[in-house]
């Protein structure tokens, strides 16, 4: 019986463990960079006082069926190519209109804008890119006494049409 005398390697310089410690090294990178990720970037859609807010959505639909006993109803729509957001409000009478864009998950990209009708009830204000999401879209009128709301996915959808409820 004869034995074969070959050199004996130490381990770390072996392929197959080197190998085998990279899944569960990948494992431990990515768990740190998600963990880094949830620390730093904390939840923007977490309310504190969730019942004192729902309880201030009732107060407010008070202002929808005010919308709803001047028959109000709105149009708006958005142009990349020229970069302005038009539309138009079925009545001239309102006056300046305030117009609420907000952001769906990241409040800091909210917009706010004023809207002056002409006596046709036409519309239009310069608009940076707006953001493919989906928009939550409130319109106030007067001293805030009426509100047309709705959702808006763009730009899946061009345009939103506003209607009481």
């Amino acid at each position: 019986m004869s034995v074969l005398n070959l050199p004996v390697t130490p381990w770390w310089k072996q392929r197959w463990p080197w190998l085998l410690m990279l899944g569960p090294a990948t494992v431990m990178v990515a768990t740190s960079y998600t963990a880094w990720l949830a620390i730093r970037t904390p939840d923007a859609e977490v309310v504190g006082d969730y019942y004192k807010q729902g309880k201030a959505i009732n107060q407010d639909l008070r202002r929808d069926r005010v919308a709803a006993q001047m028959g109000l109803a709105m149009t708006l729509g958005y142009d990349a190519a020229s970069g302005a957001l038009s539309g138009r409000i079925n009545r001239a009478d309102t006056g300046p209109l305030m117009l609420h864009l907000s952001h769906a998950t990241q409040p800091e990209k909210d917009i706010k804008l004023l809207l002056v009708p002409d006596a046709e009830g036409h519309f239009s204000v310069p608009l940076p890119m707006l953001e493919r999401s989906r928009w939550v879209v409130l319109v106030e009128g007067g001293k805030r006494e009426w509100r047309l709301a709705g959702a808006w996915v763009w730009p899946a959808n061009r345009g939103i049409t506003l209607s009481p409820d």
